[in-house]
This record gives structure tokens, sequence and C-alpha cells, in this order.
């Protein structure tokens, strides 16, 4: 007669350390060329004038100056508009 061993329970097993995304310069901000303002899934926020966004999505200073925040609207593939917070840097 043929058999498995009961198998146990697997109830620690969720305990990775947390992605730390989220908004890390915020508006009126000094900021330096390179700095990360924002880390973020996809694009939830756009970058504008005097940013770049890099591979993972982070949005990055390109240049010196103060953060500002603002609102646009991006066209999808569809035709759809959808709002989307623009980060610049001026």
């Amino acid at each position: 007669m043929s058999h498995v061993k009961a198998g146990g329970s697997a109830k620690n097993i969720h305990n990775n350390a947390g992605r730390r995304l989220g908004v890390k310069r915020f508006g009126g901000q000094k900021v330096r060329t390179g700095e990360v303002l924002v880390r973020q899934t996809g694009s939830t926020k756009v970058a504008g004038p005097g940013t770049f966004i890099s591979k993972n999505f982070t949005i990055h200073a390109a240049i010196d100056g103060i953060v500002e925040f603002g609102k646009v609207r991006k066209g999808h593939f569809t035709g759809k508009t959808v709002p989307r917070t623009q980060i610049s840097v001026k």
C-alpha cells in the first residue's frame, strides 16, 4: 500500500519585505540631478519637464530645481484619455 506523508502547513511563508514604493520628494522641495522623486509600479505618474523615467518606472530629476506636481490627461491607444499626475522640476 503506497502513501504520501503529511505535507504540513505553510503559514509562515509570506514574510517578504515591502517594496518601498511611493513619492520620495514632494512639491516645493529642492532636488539635485539624479535624485529619485517617485518609485512606482507601472506608469501611474508621468514624467514632465526636467525629469526622466527609468526602466522600472522610477522618476528621477534630470536637473537641479524645485519639484512640482500637476494634473494631465494621457491618451491611450484606444482613444480613451485618463487623468495622470505629472511630476516636473523647474
